[in-house]
C-alpha cells in the first residue's frame, strides 16, 4: 500500500516492476469462475475466527462491525491503513460503539473482540502485504482504494485467506483481468470470495431478480438505472502533506486511486444492470460524461455525470445515467422492460419494488441490513464448510464499469473485447509519499486516446 508520513524516511518503496510482476496475470475467460461447495477445513483449536482489515476508513470500519457481528467467534485481529491516524480512527469507532459512516454501529458486546494491539497494526506503504504475511488471520476485509484491490486480492488468496472484497474490483483493465484469475485461483483453492457489490445480497432485489430472470415476464429487453446523487467527501490540502498524501486523501476524485465515481460509485447500478441482463457479455458501449461543477483541486480529475448506453448482441439495450451534483434531486431506480411485462425497483425505497404486466408482484418480505447479510452469509459458508465465490459477475460488472467511463473519456463506441484487452494500467511508477503520483489531467472527449 502507502507509506504514512511517518515512515517516509524509511526507504520503503515499492517499484511499477514490482508491482506488474505480483498483480498482473495471465487473461481468462469469465465464464468459469463459479464458486463450489467444498470443506474448509478445520479451524483453529480455540474455534475462532481471525479477521484482518485492510483499509480503515469509513467503509472499512463498517465492514469490520458487520465480521464482528456476523459471527460470535470473529476475533478483528489485524488492522492495516496507508495512515495510522486512520487505524486509530477506525479503533475508536469500533470499541466506543459508534456510527460507522454507513449506518452500521458496533455494538458494545463485540469491542471485547477487537484486538489489535501495536504489533498488528500495519501502516506504511506495504501495509496491506504485511499484514497478509505476518497478521496470522483466516479472512483478510479488503476495504482500501479500488486501485490497490487487484494486487491484495491476489496476495491474500496466495496466502491461503478468506476474503470480503469490496466493490469495484479495480480501476482498469489490467486490474480486471488479474482479479478474474484470483477469482479462479479462489475456486481453485476452495477459498470464500465474497463481492462489496451489496445488492446481490438485498432481499427485495434478490427476490424481483429472481423472478425476472426466471422467465415470469418473458425475455429482457430494455434497463434504465440511476444513480444520482451529491458529491462525497472531500480534504482540504494540509501543509505537511506531499502531493502523493493529498491524492490518497482524497482518492475517491482521482482517476488512478478510485477510476471515477461510474467506476467507484454507479457500478452498483451497472452492476444490477449485469445481474439482470445474465451476467452477459455487452456487445458495445456509448456514453457521454463531463465535468461542469467540479471546483477545487480536491476533486482532482474525476467527472461529475455520466450517460451510458449498453448494447447487447439480441437487441437489448441498457441505459445508466450518474451525476455527483449539490442542489439537485438524488436517485437510485432500475425500471426493467420484458416482453410482458416491466419492474420497478427503488433502491432507497424497498417496498416500491414490484412487478407489472403478465404477472402483478409487489415485494412485501424483509429487509435486512444487505450490508450485514454479506458477512453472515461469508461467515456462515466457512463455519459450515462451504464456498462462496462471486467472481462470475464481480470482475464483469467492474469492467462494464470501466468501459462506460472510457466511452465518455474518449468520445468512442466500445466492444467488450476492446476493453477487456486494453494495455491501459493506470499504475504509477512508484509506490512512496515523496513519489509523484499521476498528474491529475481532466479527460477531454475527443482528444482523450482510449488505450
Amino acid at each position: 500500500m502507502i507509506e504514512s508520513s511517518e515512515q517516509r524516511e524509511s526507504g520503503q518503496d515499492v517499484s511499477r516492476r514490482d508491482f506488474v510482476r505480483t498483480g498482473a496475470v495471465a487473461l481468462g475467460g469469465l465464464g468459469a469462475m463459479m464458486g463450489v461447495p467444498s470443506v474448509w477445513g478445520s479451524l483453529r483449536a480455540d474455534d475462532r475466527i481471525r479477521v484482518g482489515l485492510i483499509g480503515c476508513g469509513g467503509r472499512g470500519t463498517g465492514a469490520a462491525a458487520q465480521a464482528l457481528a456476523a459471527d460470535k467467534g470473529v476475533i478483528l485481529w489485524a488492522l492495516a491503513d496507508a495512515f495510522q491516524d486512520r487505524i486509530d480512527g477506525c479503533l475508536g469507532q469500533l470499541t466506543a460503539a459508534a456510527d460507522t459512516g454507513d449506518g452500521s454501529v458496533a455494538a458494545p458486546e463485540h469491542a471485547a473482540r477487537v484486538t489489535v494491539p501495536k504489533e498488528r497494526q500495519f501502516s506504511g506503504i506495504d501495509c496491506g502485504e504485511k499484514l497478509i504475511a505476518k497478521g496470522e488471520v483466516d479472512v483478510v476485509l479488503l476495504c482500501t482504494p479500488p486501485h490497490f484491490r487487484p494486487m491484495h486480492l491476489r496476495a491474500a488468496l496466495e496466502a491461503g485467506k478468506h476474503v470480503f472484497c469490496e466493490k469495484p474490483m479495480a480501476v482498469d483493465a489490467s486490474g480486471v483481468r488479474s482479479v478474474i484469475e484470483s477469482a479462479k485461483l479462489a475456486r481453485d483453492r476452495k477459498l470464500n470470495l465474497v463481492s462489496g457489490f451489496c445488492w446481490r445480497y438485498s432481499s427485495p432485489e434478490r427476490a424481483v431478480y429472481g423472478k425476472i430472470l426466471g422467465g415470469e415476464l418473458g425475455p429482457v429487453r430494455s434497463v434504465h438505472a440511476t444513480y444520482h446523487t451529491s458529491p462525497v467527501w472531500t480534504r482540504k490540502r494540509q501543509p505537511n502533506w506531499t502531493e502523493m498524501e493529498f491524492q490518497l486523501r482524497n482518492w475517491v476524485h482521482f482517476l488512478w486511486l478510485g477510476g471515477d465515481h461510474i467506476v467507484e460509485q454507479a457500478c452498483h447500478s451497472i452492476d444490477k444492470i449485469n445481474w439482470v441482463m445474465g451476467n452477459r457479455k455487452f456487445a458495445r458501449v456509448t456514453c457521454l460524461g463531463g465535468r461542469d461543477l467540479r471546483e477545487g483541486e480536491e476533486f482532482g480529475n474525476a467527472y461529475d455525470h455520466f450517460s451510458a448506453i449498453y448494447e447487447y448482441e439480441d437487441g437489448a439495450r441498457a441505459f445508466l445515467t450518474c451525476r455527483q451534483m449539490n442542489h439537485c434531486s438524488n436517485e437510485n431506480k432500475d425500471w426493467v422492460a420484458c416482453e410482458g411485462g416491466h419492474a420497478f425497483i427503488n433502491g432507497w425505497a424497498p417496498p416500491e419494488t414490484k412487478l407489472t404486466g403478465r404477472v402483478n408482484w409487489s415485494y412485501s418480505g424483509p429487509t435486512p441490513n444487505m450490508y450485514q447479510v454479506e458477512h453472515d452469509e461469508l461467515f456462515r459458508a466457512i463455519r459450515a464448510g462451504n464456498v462462496l465465490n462471486d467472481g462470475d459477475f464481480m470482475g464483469q460488472s467492474t469492467l462494464m464499469a470501466i468501459a462506460g467511463r472510457e466511452a465518455a473519456y474518449s468520445g468512442q463506441s466500445l466492444t467488450f473485447d476492446q476493453v477487456y484487452n486494453s494495455k491501459q494500467s493506470l499504475v504509477p511508477e512508484r509506490y512512496a509519499m515523496d513519489a509523484s503520483p499521476p498528474a491529475p489531467t481532466v479527460p477531454f472527449p475527443g482528444k482523450y486516446t482510449f488505450a
